[in-house]
């Protein structure tokens, strides 16, 4: 797929040096080859049986070379980044355009007749039509620029949601939801007078299917289900899933905050009514997302939000509002937000999507093999589809210890409750590590974090 590139050529990032072709110039800290654990373990059981991770037509390194923040260090260590589910780094391309976006375009859009103006829009709108092929949706219009996945959730159910539920309704939300998928829900539920209804996980951490057919109803108005779960990992059949859904007339909507950087999605293929997703999950910078919508859908919710750039006409009799998007687009939008987004999705777009999956899915064994190594480890989830997210305990340490013991090595994981009190609950936890993966991580950084967790482990005997 090809994404129109429009970012001004001809200039770099005022105050920093050029760089060579090939080279970034944003980056203040030197350059330095990944280092191997001190005291690497002996090779866990069953190592001869790990994957190779050398899948034709993708190599970390092509992707790594570009990451300017994966040359640095921590602690005296170089960085390892496994905390990919809660923000990735961003490739030198998305912060050269935001450097030359405010040196040399940034304006207001829509509004202005000037030279500036007319660019900064055409880039918002290219970014724009960026977006909706990334998702496969049938045109730009279908696609509302949000600060992230959590305001496009909250748009829908203030706007629709207000429009569409009533006393006796059901939401379904599965049980392994982020709270940004929970919430929203519950506050328009008791606005409503609607339900909200858990849809319960297997053992291994998958949506119950069974339980998910028995819920549905004409009571049923609208499924909340993630494409991956932030916490488990795990990849439900949302298009088996959304086919159900629309048998009782409910709509669906699909938190794509984890799924986008991870494999390729085509929204008309999985028929969803809503997706929406992040941009700082997906190499752009934070503060910047998209919902996805249906145009008929679309057409009817009304704004949520008041101000300017959403209007056709105001007076104090009567206001029309602009055509969507740019109804449920209330005041100025994160211009250099949907810059950098594009940046991003040219950088990505730029791989072999399938490639990059088949690699990422290599580095998920190969880490769930090596972990199984680490004495007292166990990774909570187990569902058969799945992206490269590993939460786990570790037996007699606190996740939060972990996760402090980790960055003193260097490598940068999650601890806590991930937005995701429930999955966890299912599980009997109230706090969990996580690492998570994404295609500029390798099995010498899952080597590392092995190395660095045994030691923890050696640790209290060898003290005592």
């Amino acid at each position: 797929m090809t994404i129109p590139n429009v970012t001004p050529r001809g200039f770099g990032v005022p105050g920093l040096p050029a760089a060579a072709p090939g080279t970034t110039a944003v980056t203040a800290v030197t350059p330095m080859k990944p280092a191997s654990p001190s005291d690497p373990p002996a090779d866990p059981p069953g190592a001869s049986a790990l994957p190779q991770l050398q899948p034709p037509g993708f190599s970390p390194e092509s992707a790594r070379q570009d990451i300017p923040i994966l040359h640095r260090t921590v602690n005296g260590h170089p960085l390892v980044w496994l905390d990919n589910g809660a923000t990735t780094q961003k490739p030198r391309q998305v912060i050269e355009a935001l450097g030359a976006y405010y040196g040399a375009a940034n304006s207001n859009i829509h509004r202005g007749a000037h030279t500036m103006a007319r660019e900064a829009t055409q880039m918002f709108e290219a970014g724009r039509s960026a977006v909706a092929e990334f998702l496969g949706a049938r045109s730009p219009d279908d696609i509302v620029f949000v600060r992230g996945t959590t305001e496009a959730i909250n748009l829908v159910a203030q706007s629709w949601g207000r429009d569409n539920l009533g006393p006796g309704d059901d939401i379904l939300v599965a049980a392994l939801e982020h709270h940004s998928d929970i919430v929203p829900w519950q506050l328009i539920a008791e606005e409503t007078r609607a339900r909200v209804v858990p849809i319960p996980l297997t053992a291994d951490g998958a949506i119950d299917q069974g339980a998910y057919a028995d819920l549905l109803s004409s009571r049923t108005q609208l499924v909340a289900v993630s494409h991956a779960s932030n916490v488990l990992g795990t990849v439900p059949p949302v298009k088996e899933m959304t086919a159900l859904a629309h048998r009782y007339g409910a709509k669906v909507l699909v938190d794509g905050a984890q799924a986008v950087a991870h494999f390729p999605v085509d929204v008309r293929d999985l028929d969803a009514d809503f997706y929406a997703f992040s941009g700082h999950k997906l190499f752009a910078p934070t503060g910047i997302g998209a919902l996805y919508a249906k145009p008929e859908i679309l057409q009817a919710m009304r704004p949520w939000q008041g101000g300017g750039n959403m209007i056709d006409s105001v007076d104090f009799t009567r206001t029309t509002f602009a055509p969507v998007p740019h109804r449920l687009e209330a005041g100025t939008g994160h211009i250099a937000g949907v810059v950098g987004l594009l940046a991003a999705l040219n950088w990505f777009t730029s791989f072999d999507r399938e490639a990059v999956a088949a690699y990422e899915s290599t580095l998920m064994t190969y880490a769930q093999q090596a972990l199984a190594a680490v004495p007292g480890l166990e990774v909570i989830g187990s569902a058969p589809e799945r992206i490269a997210v590993l939460t786990f305990t570790l037996a007699g340490h606190d996740p939060g210890e972990v996760a402090d013991w980790l960055d003193r090595d260097g490598i940068a994981i999650r601890a806590g409750h991930h937005c995701a009190q429930p999955a966890l609950a299912h599980y009997g936890l109230e706090s969990a590590a996580r690492a998570s993966l994404a295609l500029y991580n390798t099995s010498e950084e899952v080597d590392q974090l092995v190395a660095s967790l045994r030691r923890l482990q050696e640790a209290p005997r060898a003290a005592g």
